[in-house]
């Protein structure tokens, strides 16, 4: 049979669909949806291979819709607008039977084609499904993407992708007919990487190499087959995220060799090079931070130029950033805090603000001690005077611990001058 296993398997209903219970569980806002077959423009925001395809499809099945898909790898204005007119003639302005329009990697579309899909979204003429793997914040169009709900897919995790392997054995009408132990997942789950259509062509693969009806899968046989048949990047998913993994850990292991070595894997397979930037950007503040706050300038000043320059240039300016902040000295101190303040909050709920440092715009305010006592820090030797910051419930709460760096010392020493005991510098 022709036809890939992932293919053969990909469920029809929403019963058949696998994880993404918080979008599609009988509480979940997509099954409602769904299920009232009236559906709005939406976003799928998932990493390759979690089945965002599958679920485009499903809702058109579900909701009994004309469907219309369109790639953002090969399809330009021109066709965007030829589907735009197909689903005209054959639905009506905001029913229940809307054509649906989905674009697979819509973050491949450029300003202009997104600006071309706009008067159709907002006059209802289509619904409109864009599947990303990237942020949509930053890939959609503001104008588009305020006229979309965006769902965020999250990963599979061990017991989704066997139970994917488990279907395959059972339900499948080719593998169904071998006699398949599957001894050992870790190296299939490994190898995979969390993508399901990756997964199932692992399994074939191994499946159509043993030419027998026995088979068992265990963890040497998977990794001799899959070394064997080793791909070359593959940008939109195959290695992707491997490789931008490996170029990220590279950074923050102060590699630089290895950090311009994946980053020319990343260029030679194609790779956007705002993906890399932005990376790097995130990279500047959370690996290296205040120990040296230059790193996030360059960083931005980086992703700012490769968005001006294109390729080839691009590359120089790139390897310059990658080999700088690989050369940096490193901190996650920032990141951290943030961590840490997020999850205290997340405990403690919405505490009240101390009144001496509350806004005070009214006489009312003032009148009820909003602002009373506060310490205006100019007005005091070294531009300091102690106050009490934080809510009563959790004052003197460390959050940001600087770290063990020239830059960061310099901050504790600061702060430990200041605050006495008061915090754990």
């Amino acid at each position: 049979m022709n036809i890939p296993l992932a293919e053969r398997l990909r469920p029809k209903a929403l019963e058949d669909y696998i994880s993404q219970q918080h979008l599609v569980g009988k509480d979940g806002m997509l099954y409602q949806q769904i299920k009232s077959g009236v559906i709005p423009s939406l976003i799928l925001w998932g990493p390759p291979g979690i089945g965002k395809t599958t679920l485009a499809n499903i809702i058109a099945n579900e909701s009994g819709r004309p469907f219309f898909k369109l790639s953002a790898i090969n399809s330009g204005v021109k066709d965007i607008r030829e589907v735009i007119d197909k689903a005209k003639k054959c639905g009506g302005l905001f029913t229940a039977k809307n054509p649906i329009l989905f674009i697979d990697e819509i973050h491949r579309f450029s300003k202009p084609q997104q600006d071309s899909l706009l008067e159709a979204v907002e006059k209802g003429w289509i619904s409109l499904i864009g599947a990303t793997t990237e942020n949509p914040s930053f890939e959609v169009i503001s104008a588009l993407l305020s006229r979309c709900q965006v769902y965020t897919l999250n990963a599979f995790n061990r017991e989704d992708l066997e139970a994917l392997l488990q279907r395959a054995i059972t339900k499948d009408e080719v593998i169904s007919k071998l006699d398949i132990e599957l001894k050992q997942t870790e190296a299939l789950l490994r190898f995979s990487g969390g993508d399901a259509r990756k997964l199932l062509n692992i399994f074939e693969l191994l499946v159509t190499a043993a030419n027998s009806n026995k088979i068992v899968i265990t963890n040497d046989l998977v990794t001799k087959q899959v070394q064997s048949k080793a791909a070359r990047y593959d940008k939109t998913g195959e290695e992707h995220y491997d490789i931008i993994s490996a170029f990220i850990k590279s950074i923050r292991g102060s590699d630089p060799n290895a950090a311009v070595y994946y980053l020319a894997r990343m260029i030679e397979g194609g790779e956007d090079v705002r993906f890399i930037a932005r990376r790097l950007v995130i990279l500047a503040s959370e690996d290296i931070g205040n120990a040296n706050p230059t790193a996030l300038v360059i960083a931005m000043n980086t992703f700012q130029a490769v968005s001006v320059i294109g390729n080839p240039e691009s590359r120089i300016i790139l390897s310059q950033c990658a080999t700088y902040l690989a050369s940096s000295p490193k901190s996650n101190a920032a990141y951290e805090a943030i961590n840490k303040a997020q999850q205290l909050v997340r405990e403690t709920g919405d505490l009240s603000v101390p009144l001496s440092i509350r806004n005070a715009p009214t006489k009312l305010m003032k009148e009820l001690g909003y602002g009373d006592n506060y310490k205006y820090a100019h007005s005091y030797d070294n531009n300091f005077a102690e106050h009490e910051f934080m809510p009563e419930a959790i004052k003197h709460t460390t959050l940001y611990n600087p770290g063990n760096n020239t830059r960061e010392n310099t901050q504790r020493q600061f702060l430990k001058a200041r605050w006495k005991e008061k915090y754990g510098y």
